[in-house]
């Protein structure tokens, strides 16, 4: 039996990736983008202001750098936005109290709000290690704790980026949301 002409092979209409929509959109909607994965004004212009990034990698190495360069009052810019996850359904009214008075204190001493980069961590132990580091890092004197405060909001932002350009769209809102320290992504409201 003979075949017939083989038909050419069928391609798939090529799709653009997150990456290459946030390296096409306007100045705005990419700033409001990376508002969204840290709160700060300088950090976001400068991140967008040197696209187009031709990798992933590339651009995390950009937001990496340009955290690591952010003043006092970008940092405090960017803390005023963050703030503790919301407790999975469920969780003992004890903790959410444990959780509040461990966060109360911490404001008390260090004046902005506690983050913590719990990406890696497994959701049933978030609330076990967010009260473990708030105790242990409210013995570090303010300047220890405004260089790790300063790590934990850089892993933030670089795994929000992660999650946003991973596989969804830009954000059509220009504001940012308040800010979280759940695994990678902001929570709306404080």
């Amino acid at each position: 039996m003979t075949r017939g002409p083989t038909l050419p092979a069928h391609r798939l209409p090529s799709l653009p990736r997150p990456l290459d929509a946030f390296n096409d959109a306007p100045g705005d909607e990419a700033r409001a983008l990376l508002l969204h994965c840290l709160g700060s004004l300088r950090w976001s212009h400068r991140i967008a202001d040197h696209r187009p990034y031709p990798d992933l990698s590339s651009l995390l190495a950009a937001a990496d750098e340009a955290a690591y360069d952010l003043s006092p009052a970008d940092l405090a810019e960017a803390l005023a936005g963050e703030s503790l996850p919301e407790l999975p359904e469920g969780t003992y009214s004890a903790a959410h109290m444990a959780l509040s008075a461990a966060q109360a204190a911490y404001e008390a001493r260090f004046g902005h709000a506690f983050v913590i980069y719990l990406g890696d961590v497994p959701p049933a132990e978030a609330l076990d290690r967010t009260l473990e580091a708030i105790r242990s890092r409210l013995t570090n004197d303010p300047e220890e704790e405004r260089v790790v405060t300063a790590e934990e909001l850089r892993r933030l932002a670089r795994g929000r980026l992660l999650v946003r350009l991973g596989g969804a769209g830009l954000c059509p809102s220009a504001a940012p949301p308040r800010g979280a320290t759940s695994p990678n992504a902001p929570a709306v409201g404080k």
